[in-house]
């Protein structure tokens, strides 16, 4: 999951975070440092929870998740730049699927083994 899809299942109720609970009971959640920092950082700063809760919800994420470190993508992967650590992180963690509702990412499809899906899509497909 990207870190947009890990704010809206944080920050809101709805499908992101159905497809995050889900994710949380039946497949392995594959993030890295970068990922973590933005959701702390955007959950305080965009969604104005209190940085002690949103530090909580870093560890909760850190403790049910594997920890990866992004592998080198090549800038041309993606048209943009702030995407390639979430590329490199699929790929360091050799993901199936990687949630996202970024259209840059979703435009891509599949980066080698990773399917890139919306979080609808992902649900649609589980169901």
């Amino acid at each position: 999951m990207d870190t947009n899809v890990l704010l809206a299942a944080f920050g809101t109720r709805g499908l992101c975070e159905a497809v995050y609970q889900v994710c949380l009971e039946h497949h392995e959640i594959i993030l890295s440092r970068h990922i973590l920092d933005e959701v702390r950082t955007h959950l305080a700063n965009k969604f104005e929870v209190p940085k002690a809760h949103s530090r909580q919800i870093a560890v909760f994420l850190r403790q049910h998740a594997r920890i990866v470190q992004p592998a080198d993508v090549s800038s041309d992967a993606c048209r943009d730049s702030s995407d390639l650590p979430v590329l490199g992180t699929a790929q360091a963690g050799n993901a199936h699927v990687l949630i996202t509702g970024d259209k840059d990412l979703l435009e891509i499809k599949r980066f080698g083994k990773t399917i890139i899906l919306t979080p609808r899509q992902f649900y649609d497909e589980i169901k």
